[in-house]
């Protein structure tokens, strides 16, 4: 196949967009927008990524912010176990590398958090060192771009791939050539539909175009089913109109997060949830049913039964706060899996 570069990069610089971390491509906003956009649309995250700046402006400032102010600066994004790695690197940066990202794939690799795309993108794009940067939109490209069936999640066809990207990369261009083929993916050769052809400079050299086979590839490996699990949430409101928090374990699922009152692993009937509620010594006399929500993580899916209960004054029990709508739109980070029910809380 020719050298696909030329095509792309006259396309790429007519046709991409202007974004904050490509005006100013320094490593650290480099960085922050990859771990971002990871399982976030461009869109969504550009308002996280313009509030976690202006708050944490460089390396050293997210080294030393506090975790719950971290947490928050994060809520919405989900996958908080990222932005947890995004400060353990930036304590070994400051630690190792004076403050700054090293200009070196290896290194960069080593760091918490970052993998063979994000250091590749942060190399490339940075510091403009001639390395691969191979994400699913690159893949899917080059799926269709070569018509191969393999399963692109294997991870002996990801090499074979990486190897392709990198005949096509011209070294003095590295970076650009690689944001080109993340913005072809995004733009053109779309996923989850039909790719939009006519608009597309490699359209001439595609096989799957010309064998008609677009639409079914890339392919990938079937998901593993995920565990459903039972939860019961309450939202336990004070005569003050506070809520009732707990925080969840250091490590594990939505690690150190706050939430509502809730037992996992139990589907709670209202008398059941009421007697629950009483041996905390949060008596109360009747439990307003709330809509039934269905969370998916990973590798659990919950499945969500909530009551809306109102106390008395009494003390928080042991491992629980209350908190009052202010504090848990400045403080308190409540996940996404809480969505429907963080509306009701008035947030």
């Amino acid at each position: 196949m020719e050298n696909i570069a030329p095509a792309l990069l006259e396309w790429f610089y007519r046709n991409q967009r202007i974004l904050p971390f490509r005006t100013d491509p320094s490593p650290y906003h480099v960085w922050l927008s990859e771990i971002m956009l990871q399982q976030t649309r461009v869109s969504a995250a550009l308002p996280y990524y313009e509030r976690f700046l202006a708050a944490l402006p460089d390396i050293p400032a997210l080294a030393a912010c506090e975790e719950e102010k971290l947490h928050k600066l994060w809520e919405g994004l989900g996958y908080y176990s990222r932005v947890r790695n995004l400060q353990k690197a930036a304590r070994i940066v400051c630690e190792e590398y004076g403050g700054e990202l090293p200009a070196d794939y290896d290194a960069l690799r080593a760091l918490p958090g970052i993998g063979d795309y994000t250091a590749g993108a942060i190399a490339s794009i940075s510091f403009g060192l001639a390395v691969p940067a191979v994400d699913g939109n690159v893949l899917r490209v080059f799926s269709r771009l070569y018509n191969d069936p393999g399963v692109i999640t294997e991870p002996g066809l990801k090499k074979t791939f990486t190897a392709r990207v990198m005949e096509h990369q011209p070294p003095e261009k590295a970076g650009d050539y690689n944001q080109a083929l993340m913005e072809l993916g995004a733009l053109v050769c779309l996923p989850n539909g039909a790719p939009l052809c006519g608009q597309c400079p490699l359209a001439a050299l595609c096989a799957a175009r010309a064998a008609g086979t677009a639409l079914e590839l890339p392919r990938k490996a079937a998901p593993k089913a995920r565990r459903v699990e039972p939860v019961t949430v309450v939202l336990a409101e004070d005569a003050e109109g506070r809520f009732l928090l707990q925080q969840r374990p250091g490590k594990g699922l939505l690690a150190g997060l706050w939430q509502p009152l809730l037992w996992e692993g139990e589907a709670l009937s209202a008398g059941e949830t009421l007697a629950r509620l009483e041996g905390l010594g949060l008596g109360c006399a009747d439990a307003e049913a709330l809509p039934e929500v269905k969370h998916i993580f990973s590798h659990i899916e919950w499945r969500m039964k909530g009551y809306a209960v109102r106390v008395g004054a009494v003390y928080a029990p042991a491992g629980f706060v209350w908190a009052s709508r202010e504090q848990m739109q400045d403080e308190y980070t409540l996940p996404g899996a809480f969505k429907v029910y963080k509306k009701r809380m008035g947030l």
